[in-house]
């Protein structure tokens, strides 16, 4: 027999030694604390033999104690005077009649009285009165006595003779009594004395009654009372002695019906929780709890998408546990296993283009894009904008090409210190899963919003998928960071800490093209000329580390042309890896016939020629030489 804290002191491998040997069903899969409790349920359930026959032994014991605790009296020995009532039949009918005929003599002179005639209906009740008192004198007749045995024995004996001398004066005063009414000629004091009588009688039975039921020293008293606390102990011992086993909480088995998914997030402990994207991955009641031993045996990290059954929370448990890991990222366990960190993953430029064109909501903002600023698998693009230039339209419609044409991507839409209404409307009508922090959140919601999400992007490409994170903006984000950095005494200009912007840069820079498959692709807005010197600051920190800039004009914007896009002024640094050599070549000469007209005049040559056409490759064609 094993207890909790010799079991608590094993390690798994032995409790599972211990589960085998027990032919304990489906223990390979349980935890530690679970296998524990499975172990206690088993032994309590099926005992071994040396405790069945301790249990035996016990319980014929016990039976023992009871026999020899029955008191045996010797023949003569006194008994209550309650108890003695019970003699046979034939001596208390005797005695009774012998009593009868005593007492019929007054009865007959109440015959003789002239005003007795009435008398005659009331015999019952005084032959009941007489029978009363006859009953009461058999209880009480006296006995021989003898040597006394114990002194319980003889303080109920003492006890008794002071009840006998008083019970003798109430039949006295009750004989004294019948006397008066035998004189008497009056019907109703004749009636009044008989009910008289017999609540006298009743009255002295009742006493004596409550007195020897009320005394502890009697010795069947004694016996019940100590015969009811023998048993208390026994069954208090056995309840003791059983170990507490649970009772289920659901009527069905439900381990491993209910699948899940969620992003992990690894706490400072070692544990971890999956984190539901309805939530944003934030703290909330659909959180499944991942121990510290499954994170260790798949090698899983924070950001990891981990898809798997869980089983309800068990009495005292808080969350949704995780029994069994499917998918981590989309593949098996043991291919995601073996996977090679981010950090060390080979960088490359975008060799395949996103194509942005051909699809039901294709409008002129996608075909300039994808004609003079391309985007490819693992681009690092900066969208420069003016406020009120149009840049949150112009995301929404890369967006939504990107996830009609390349339904293999994983298209994320990040946005930060955004209005509510904006987010809204992100949601519905871009197919993408869209992760908000609104402005009205405080700034580590932010921050922890965009690195859960960075995090999700990473280990996605670890396993080889391509991830388009699209954010709105960078320039609050960065914001967001220098809220939450601690002061480090350096402060640039605009009130910007000096470490600041190191994370949001770590962010940006985690676009790349991977050597063997997997990319990732961030596309992320910038304000400028907002009057704020901070926002200044921060452009100019990350104006050289894009590798695709496109730059909106807020002239186009003020004279409603859109999309308010700057030709000249935007490019894609090596779109010759993206661009066949035919349509490299026209669009070059075409931006050598932009290059002198301001950014109003290009757009406005450019959507005069491109509307009567349908494709960029019908447009390229139409153009001379």
């Amino acid at each position: 027999m094993y207890d909790i804290i010799e079991l608590n002191g094993k390690h798994i491998p032995e409790l599972k030694e211990i589960a085998e040997r027990l032919s304990i069903p489906k223990f390979d899969k349980l935890g530690k604390q679970d296998l524990i409790y499975k172990i206690l349920d088993h032994q309590a359930l099926n005992p071994t033999p040396e405790i069945l026959e301790r249990e035996k032994k016990e319980s014929n014991t016990n039976i023992r104690d009871k026999r020899q605790r029955v008191d045996k009296r010797p023949e003569g020995s006194s008994r209550p005077a309650k108890l003695a009532i019970k003699e046979t039949p034939e001596l208390t009918n005797e005695k009774v009649n012998i009593k009868k005929e005593e007492v019929q003599k007054p009865n007959s002179e109440l015959k003789e009285a002239p005003k007795a005639e009435p008398n005659t209906s009331r015999e019952p009740l005084k032959e009941r009165a007489f029978e009363n008192k006859n009953k009461n004198k058999l209880g009480k007749r006296p006995r021989p006595r003898k040597q006394i045995e114990n002194p319980a024995k003889a303080d109920f004996k003492r006890e008794e003779q002071a009840i006998l001398p008083n019970s003798e004066v109430k039949k006295d005063l009750i004989f004294e009594q019948d006397e008066f009414i035998a004189k008497e000629t009056t019907l109703e004091s004749d009636l009044d004395k008989d009910i008289f009588v017999e609540n006298e009688i009743q009255n002295i039975e009742s006493n004596f009654e409550a007195d020897v039921n009320s005394n502890p020293e009697i010795p069947n008293a004694e016996f019940e009372q100590n015969q009811n606390e023998s048993s208390d102990i026994q069954s208090n011992e056995q309840i003791l002695r059983q170990p507490r086993i649970e009772k289920p909480r659901f009527a069905h088995e439900m381990d491993g019906i209910i699948e899940s998914e969620g992003v992990l997030e690894i706490m400072p402990d070692g544990y971890g929780f999956l984190r539901s994207s309805d939530y944003h991955y934030l703290n909330s009641p659909d959180d499944i709890y991942v121990s510290q031993s499954q994170i260790k045996l798949f090698g899983l990290k924070t950001g990891d998408t981990v898809e798997g059954t869980i089983r309800p929370p068990k009495e005292g448990e808080k969350y949704f546990p995780l029994i069994k890991v499917r998918f981590i990222n989309g593949k098996l366990p043991e291919d995601a296993r073996d996977r090679i960190p981010f950090d060390f993953l080979t960088p490359l430029f975008p060799e395949k283009k996103f194509k942005l064109t051909g699809h039901k909501q294709e409008n002129m903002s996608t075909r300039m894009i994808d004609l003079f600023a391309p985007i490819g698998k693992g681009q690092r693009g900066l969208i420069v904008a003016q406020p009120k230039t149009g840049k949150t339209v112009l995301l929404k419609d890369v967006a939504n090409a990107i996830a009609a044409n390349h339904p293999e991507v994983y298209l994320m839409i990040l946005l930060i210190d955004e209005r509510p209404e904006e987010v809204t409307d992100m949601q519905r009508s871009v197919k993408a899963e869209v992760i908000a922090s609104t402005f009205d959140e405080p700034a580590d919601r932010h921050v922890k919003i965009a690195n859960i999400v960075l995090e999700k992007a990473k280990r996605l490409v670890e396993c080889g998928h391509d991830v388009v994170i699209l954010l709105d903006s960078i320039t609050r984000l960065a914001r967001a960071y220098n809220t939450v950095s601690p002061a480090s005494g350096k402060v640039l200009s605009g009130g910007v800490e000096a470490n600041a912007l190191q994370k949001p840069k770590r962010f940006f820079g985690a676009a790349r093209q991977i050597e063997h498959g997997g990319s990732l692709t961030i596309i992320a807005t910038a304000l400028t000329e907002t009057g704020s010197k901070m926002d200044e600051v921060i452009f100019e920190e990350f104006k050289g580390t894009g590798n695709m800039e496109l730059q909106l004009d807020r002239k186009l914007a003020n004279k409603r042309i859109f999309p308010a896009i700057d030709i000249v002024s935007s490019s894609t640094r090596r779109d010759d890896l993206l661009l066949d050599k035919d349509t490299l070549q026209r669009v070059w000469i075409l931006r050598n016939h932009l290059a002198d007209m301001n950014p109003i005049e290009a757009m406005d040559f450019i959507k005069d020629k491109i509307r009567f056409t349908q494709t960029n490759e019908e447009f390229l064609n139409s153009m001379n030489g």
